[in-house]
């Protein structure tokens, strides 16, 4: 459900994604994991089409990004690493001027929001205005928004910023469920311990390129880590990180007040 192929972006001097390349089947859901700056948010930006590649090329739900972006477009779900919305709507009216967009119809819209509100625990807060709400409140509006058409690959990046327990609990189910209908989960975080207990499949992405693609337990294997977070530490960090911490921890205990 989506194939990459020699996917390229430079901002100036910096080549931002350098040259990757991967394939992600509909069912699977795979994590897509990098240090800040490493170049997972540049990569979602390209495979939905709010930014154009330098160079490669891709193809999602069966259509080619470039070619026929408008149809990719009507084709995925995304919840940007900012979960912005109209702050002046209320959920329900955003959620309706988001299904409209899609051309649902408003029997479809309706009813579908109604399982939303409900399922993210937000029916009394319906038609309050989104300006005092908490951020959660917020990201669980645009995770609605994103799945309201029923996409066929979802795009996540940061998802559960702001979520509560409870609601990272309903999000992870949500999210298996989806996967065992067919559809492609491309997850992006920076929490690691949800990543390993959630994703099938690990993408490690640093300085640009790919560095690790495999099963959580494959990368365990690979690099002898009891976990995903000795891996991704392993890959991706050029010092180890308790002689760091050790080194910093010396450092500022000298520092009087």
């Amino acid at each position: 459900m989506i194939e990459v192929s020699g996917l390229v972006k430079q901002f100036g001097s910096v080549r931002a994604v350098d040259d990757v390349s991967f394939s992600i089947p509909g069912g699977q859901i795979c994590g897509y994991l990098g240090p800040n700056g490493a170049g997972k948010t540049t990569t979602v930006k390209m495979l939905t089409g709010m930014i154009r590649p330098d160079a490669g090329t891709a193809r999602i739900a069966g259509r080619d990004l470039l070619a026929d972006s408008l149809e990719v477009k009507k084709r995925i779900g995304l919840v940007p690493e900012s979960g912005a919305v109209f702050q002046s709507l209320t959920p329900r009216e955003y959620l309706s001027f988001v299904g409209r967009l899609y051309h649902l119809s408003e029997d479809v819209i309706q009813s579908r929001i109604g399982e939303f509100l409900q399922f993210f625990g937000l029916e009394s807060d319906a038609d309050r205005p989104m300006t005092g709400f908490s951020r959660g409140m917020k990201q669980k509006t645009v995770i609605a928004a994103a799945l309201i058409h029923q996409p066929d690959v979802l795009f996540l990046d940061e998802p559960l910023s702001g979520l509560d327990a409870n609601a990272v609990l309903l999000l992870k189910e949500l999210l298996r469920n989806l996967a065992r209908q067919g559809k492609t989960i491309f997850y992006t975080s920076h929490i690691l311990e949800v990543v390993e207990h959630l994703c099938d499949r690990v993408i490690i992405i640093h300085r640009g390129r790919i560095t690790a693609d495999g099963s959580v337990t494959e990368l365990k294997e690979m690099t002898r880590q009891p976990s995903l977070e000795g891996v991704f530490s392993r890959l991706t960090r050029e010092t180890d990180a308790s002689e760091l911490a050790a080194a910093f921890s010396r450092s500022y205990s000298k520092k009087g007040p």
